[in-house]
């Protein structure tokens, strides 16, 4: 189905709907907009439907009913960062989602290291994944989109395996880059503290968004209410 959507909403949401099998409906009647150039996060209890709606708008799961605006250039951050580094060294994983896009070594290379420099790795270009932490790999994996010159960022709780000081400082790289860059992020929480880096959040209670706006706003109204992973 394809309906109109403003260029200023860089991710769309109507009437979403989903099962995994009879009677275990995910998502019902969800909605959202995200603004192009802004940082928006996804909150809910456990079994929410954060995650599924995130692969939803991957592509990594099709919809049963509903409408999701195509998003042509995206890049998708697991919880997991070694889920998705599937190359030996730092340089050669952010290159190896270039190889379908026909450009020269040169242009590789320069991609690759705008990349790396814009979340602060280039240094690191020639370091094993295995010796890296947690927020570095993590870094790695946004590079990576950086590369492919993805226009909107969906993240998955990526700090959820990451020390304090790594969690913020995450949240913060990419909320700088959103702004430096013109790009959109809707990145996944249940981490309160992260709402501080947003320009609004939405909260989804079984499958469906049942507020949305203010971070400020919505982590008073949160506070009491521990978030757990889906």
């Amino acid at each position: 189905m394809t309906q109109p959507v403003a260029d200023a909403i860089a991710i769309q949401v109507r009437d979403l709907g989903f099962q995994w099998y009879k009677g275990h409906t995910v998502l019902k009647s969800c909605s959202l907009e995200v603004p192009t150039g802004e940082l928006w996060m996804l909150l809910g209890t456990n079994g929410s439907g954060k995650s599924t709606l995130l692969k939803l708008l991957a592509g990594l799961l099709q919809p049963q009913t509903g409408f999701i605006k195509p998003l042509s250039r995206l890049g998708f951050v697991f919880q997991n960062p070694d889920h998705q580094l599937v190359m030996p060294t730092v340089g050669a994983d952010v290159a190896f989602g270039l190889a379908g896009e026909g450009l020269t070594v040169t242009q590789t290379r320069q991609r690759v290291e705008e990349a790396l420099d814009a979340v602060n790795l280039l240094a690191l270009i020639r370091r094993p994944i295995y010796a890296l932490s947690g927020g570095q790999k993590q870094r790695v994996a946004i590079a990576g989109a950086l590369a492919r010159q993805c226009e909107v960022l969906l993240l998955d709780e990526p700090t959820a395996l990451l020390d304090p000081d790594s969690q913020l400082e995450l949240v913060a790289q990419v909320q700088r880059l959103v702004k430096e860059r013109g790009l959109t992020a809707l990145w996944v929480t249940h981490r309160l503290d992260e709402l501080n880096y947003c320009d609004g959040a939405f909260l989804l209670e079984q499958g469906q968004v049942v507020d949305r706006g203010d971070p400020v706003r919505l982590r008073q109204r949160l506070m009491q209410v521990p978030l757990t992973t889906d």
